[in-house]
């Protein structure tokens, strides 16, 4: 006997929010309370369809679920992809769309710092600091290795550009703390190589 739609839904919905969970707190994250909620009142809405009007397909509710919940983080990936076709304008346009929309802890930083590392292809240092800035006074210990190694080495970028060489070496070695065999931290080292020979480091290569 075949369980009732409305508890597929449950089911699926209750395995989806833990399944996200638990790989926000291996990446030390940790479970955003409006990720839960948003899931738990989709799953609720999309039973309560399935009960009173026409049960709801598994795979569509979980499409729904996905996108509703993914939303800025997809829109993240939109605007490094127009980032990386260098359409810069638009790409800022789509962070600040994703920005509008109620986003986490988390996929606000990662918002900001994708849109930092924009503003330093535009050439606009400053900008960028204001962004990657913003994204650690949110809370450094929100974000994943990862994104904690980017933001430090891309503001080490920055700061470099506007001649406070100081702070831009001190971001470079928090990005290689941070994550000490990442890319970000390989670029670092290689940017306080060039200090270190005097070199200004202009061509450093910004990186989200």
């Amino acid at each position: 006997m075949y369980p009732h739609p409305v508890l597929v839904i449950l089911l699926i919905g209750l395995l989806y929010i833990l399944g996200f969970g638990a790989l926000s707190y291996l990446r030390r994250q940790g479970l955003s309370t409006r990720f839960a909620i948003e899931g738990l009142l989709i799953t609720g809405v999309c039973m309560v369809f399935s009960y009173f009007v026409v049960p709801i397909y598994p795979i569509l509710f979980l499409i729904i679920l996905y996108l509703i919940t993914m939303r800025v983080r997809l829109l993240a990936d939109v605007g490094n992809w127009l980032t990386a076709s260098k359409r810069y304008r638009q790409a800022l346009g789509i962070y600040q769309l994703a920005l509008g929309l109620g986003p986490d802890t988390s996929g606000r930083q990662i918002v900001l710092i994708n849109r930092g590392v924009t503003q330093l292809y535009m050439q606009a240092p400053e900008a960028a600091i204001v962004s990657l800035e913003e994204a650690l006074q949110t809370g450094e210990n929100r974000l994943g290795l990862k994104y904690l190694a980017a933001c430090h080495y891309n503001l080490g970028l920055a700061y470099r550009r506007i001649g406070r060489e100081a702070e831009a070496v001190r971001h470079f070695n928090q990005a290689i703390d941070a994550w000490p065999m990442s890319v970000y931290a390989a670029h670092a080292e290689a940017a306080l190589k060039k200090a270190r020979r005097g070199d200004g480091g202009q061509n450093d290569e910004e990186n989200g």
